[in-house]
């Protein structure tokens, strides 16, 4: 599909680059096109060479070139006038001013930890490291942290725990077709992610088998060889009762066990304490059909389990994770090629977002923000003394329940927490009550609707920088278009509020100059991306991290430290140039692939070594396509078990409230809908919020088809229409959160926190259900 044509110029030659949505940043190009004889604009093109998606985009690729029309987007800045108390046109620099004098204000007054920020996981590695940077060093402020925190922050918290090390997918996706058994939980992966698909499909194809964890009946369900329906928010439970029947069986890998892994016997006993019977109380899936699934997963010679949004967005998420690793670690499958668990990342830059400083526990390359060794690092390369850099901060719900509060101004960046946030309509009043609310994005959000200021920004078309996708794999984004008169991009916007605020250097506008910083930044963190440049990117299609840069010291290790068989020990050679920067590089760089030819001969195109030989000693890092396969990257090197067990969800039903609630994404929409909404195509195969019931729930409260249903809970009521069907649970009902307004799903969804990673409890909450007039 073609933009609507502007004043601003596209390049004469289609231009590779990657989708604007999703965690899987398909590849795509931009081609230039003149309809009709009219001005020129560009339209999407496949790239089938791209491993990821192969040449297949979703609806939402495909017209992702409409949100770039004038009609739909911000053209120029816009102020709140205090005589009028609405915003209008103002000229850039008025509009900076505005800001900086605003956010300096704020602190003067109240201190700086009273301005906040709060970024997004759209935004590129590029912009978040800046933005971390920004918040860190110019403003002074601990409070940071971004939507990120709502995607992925249970499996990325049980990752740390289990592995040592969070990366979304340890191996290209494309090895999901080549394993044998794929246990699927909490996603609905035909319709966030459709191009995906096509990797379950060919398992299925190969012989493999796909069971699907879900309390609907979705389009992804519809394609498994067995489909379990737990009640919402007892996923845990359903983990541990799976471990329990491989401990009776006899399925245990005894040997990777006592190898690889500790703390077996306290998640053994954790186990044992929920037997098949108990399970299928708590969850409502059957006995038999628990047994079938271990029979599956164990049956095969290499399986996998891969979470999403499902398991994750509960206030027992980390544990909940935990326990699906379990059963990965205690039958042998994780450390090893085509197997191991995954977690599928949900927004477009999830994972690079919060390794380079969005976060508010984080500095770049995922280093600890009160780890003294990263501090000092960090800083070195920030040119500032490590005492000066703020500690840690609030959580993204916390830090949006304490506005107008302790936090009394705040700058956003591709963030519409007014619609994504849980208890939207309390964090609407939070915004409401700020002094200063500054936004920066590309359309008029209804977050942004709030602002004091509005910055209109440019778009993934029109600028040049990384992003990071659920595999760990950096891609490149160029840009195919010159942002129109009026529109500038995130990384002039920081340069120009860094300046009004005393800091006229450190905040380049070129993004390959701030990612060759970033790398510096980096290197010897977890998330070493300083052997990746924007030339081995192009070259390759994409970088795994870690890719540590090796230095003539690194290369003589690595020529010394191969293995018997001839291939280098990754993991000897690359911690020798980490030493110097991290007290734990040599742990965490053991944890990488061998670059041996096998790799080298991967069909799916994730190289295991890069190109031109650079596996061998002496040449650059190859990247990581696959981790784990040698040790964990524990102090140790071994896997750690987690010791969970099942506790209900934070708020449950009772007579006030008999249903429960789960939400999620539908396929024509993406998350707030701030983009997707403006796209006529998209809205009329997905026009607005639905309440899905089942037909004995309907029929108990007189529903009927389209009729208008409030979901009433403890926090706030929402009104859709009614869909009445057969692939729901009938006790639960689901309702896809993309849009503002009386359907607005986050109004009634609950904030309980999760005590480790602080995710909301997104997934279950108890409701009452009420026919309403609209």
């Amino acid at each position: 599909m073609a933009y609507v044509p502007g004043e601003h110029s596209p390049a004469s030659d289609p231009v590779d680059t990657h989708c604007p949505y999703c965690s899987l940043q398909c590849g795509m190009a931009l081609r230039p096109v003149a309809p009709d004889g009219g001005p020129v604009g560009v339209e999407v093109v496949e790239r089938t060479a791209f491993p990821v998606n192969r040449g297949a985009l979703c609806g939402k690729g495909r017209t992702a070139p409409a949100v770039l029309s004038s009609r739909v987007r911000l053209t120029e800045p816009l102020v709140r006038r205090p005589d009028s108390g609405r915003l209008e046109p103002a000229t850039w620099e008025e509009a900076l001013d505005r800001i900086a004098e605003g956010l300096a204000a704020t602190g003067r007054a109240y201190g700086r930890d009273a301005v906040g920020v709060f970024g997004g996981g759209g935004l590129t590695n590029e912009k978040a490291y800046a933005l971390g940077k920004f918040a860190r060093v110019v403003l002074g402020t601990s409070q940071i942290d971004y939507n990120g925190r709502f995607c992925m922050s249970s499996a990325a918290a049980a990752h740390q725990r289990a592995f040592g090390l969070d990366r979304g997918l340890p191996f290209p996706l494309a090895d999901v077709a080549r394993t044998g058994c794929v246990v699927l939980v909490g996603s609905n992966l035909a319709e966030t992610m459709p191009p995906a698909l096509r990797h379950l499909t060919e398992l299925k194809e190969a012989g493999g088998r796909l069971i699907v964890v879900d309390p609907r009946r979705t389009r992804t369900a519809e394609q498994a060889d067995l489909h379990l329906a737990p009640r919402p928010g007892t996923d845990l439970a359903l983990a541990l009762g799976l471990l329990h029947l491989v401990v009776a069986e006899g399925r245990v890998d005894e040997e990777f066990v006592e190898r690889r892994t500790s703390g077996w016997p306290e998640a053994r006993a954790a186990a044992m304490a929920h037997w098949p019977e108990l399970v299928e109380r708590i969850t409502g899936v059957p006995v038999p059909e628990l047994r079938k699934a271990v029979t599956m997963f164990c049956g095969a010679e290499n399986s996998m389990v891969l979470t999403a949004r499902g398991p994750e967005q509960q206030s027992k998420g980390t544990d909940t994770v935990g326990a699906w690793i379990n059963l990965c670690l205690a039958t042998g499958r994780a450390g090893r090629p085509l197997s191991g668990y995954g977690c599928l990342t949900g927004q477009g830059n999830g994972q690079g977002g919060r390794e380079h400083g969005q976060k508010a526990d984080q500095l770049p390359g995922y280093r600890k923000l009160d780890d003294s060794a990263a501090r000092a690092h960090v800083a070195a390369v920030w040119g500032v003394e490590p005492d000066a850099l703020p500690g840690p901060g609030r959580s993204a719900y916390e830090l949006l329940d304490a506005l107008g509060r302790d936090v009394r101004a705040l700058l956003l960046m591709g963030s519409n927490p007014l619609v994504s946030a849980p208890r939207a309509a309390h964090v609407e009043s939070r915004l409401r009550s700020l002094d200063f609310l500054a936004v920066a994005d590309v359309v008029l959000s209804e977050t942004a609707a709030l602002a004091d200021v509005v910055l209109p920004v440019a778009q993934w078309a029109e600028e040049t920088g990384t992003m990071t996708n659920l595999e760990g794999r950096v891609v490149l984004r160029r840009a195919a278009l010159t942002p129109p008169p009026g529109v500038r991009t995130d990384l002039q916007v920081l340069g120009g509020l860094a300046a009004r605020l005393g800091w006229e250097k450190g905040f380049p506008a070129d993004a390959e100059e701030v990612f060759e910083e970033l790398r510096r930044a980096s290197a010897g963190g977890p998330a070493d991306y300083s052997g990746i440049t924007y030339r081995r990117i192009a070259e390759e299609d994409g970088v795994f991290w870690p890719c540590p840069e090796r230095t003539e010291r690194t290369e003589g290790a690595g020529a010394e430290g191969t293995e018997a068989d001839g291939s280098e020990g990754a993991g000897r050679a690359d911690s020798v140039a980490a030493e110097s920067a991290d007290p734990k590089g040599p742990e965490r760089a053991q944890c990488a692939e061998r670059a041996d030819g096998a790799e080298r001969a991967d069909p799916d195109g994730a190289k295991g070594t890069g190109s031109g030989g650079a596996g061998r000693a002496g040449g650059p890092h190859p990247g990581t396509p696959r981790l784990f396969l040698d040790r964990f990257a524990t102090d140790d090197g071994r896997a750690r078990f987690a010791p969970v067990g099942h506790r209900p969800a934070a708020e449950e039903p009772d007579a006030e409230y008999p249903v429960l609630l789960t939400t999620g994404r539908v396929l024509a929409q993406y998350q707030s809908g701030a983009q997707t909404r403006r796209v006529a195509e998209l809205n009329e195969a997905a026009p607005g919020p639905y309440v899905q019931l089942h037909p004995r729930l309907a029929e108990r409260l007189g529903a009927v088809e389209g009729a208008p249903i409030a979901v009433v809970s403890r926090r706030g009521r929402a009104v859709a229409p009614a869909r009445i069907s057969r692939d729901i649970r009938p006790d639960t009902v689901f309702m896809p959160f993309h849009w503002a307004g009386p359907g607005r799903a986050n109004t009634v969804t609950n904030p309980a926190l999760d005590p480790v990673s602080r995710m909301p409890e997104f997934k279950v909450c108890a409701v009452r259900l009420e026919l309403s007039e609209g």
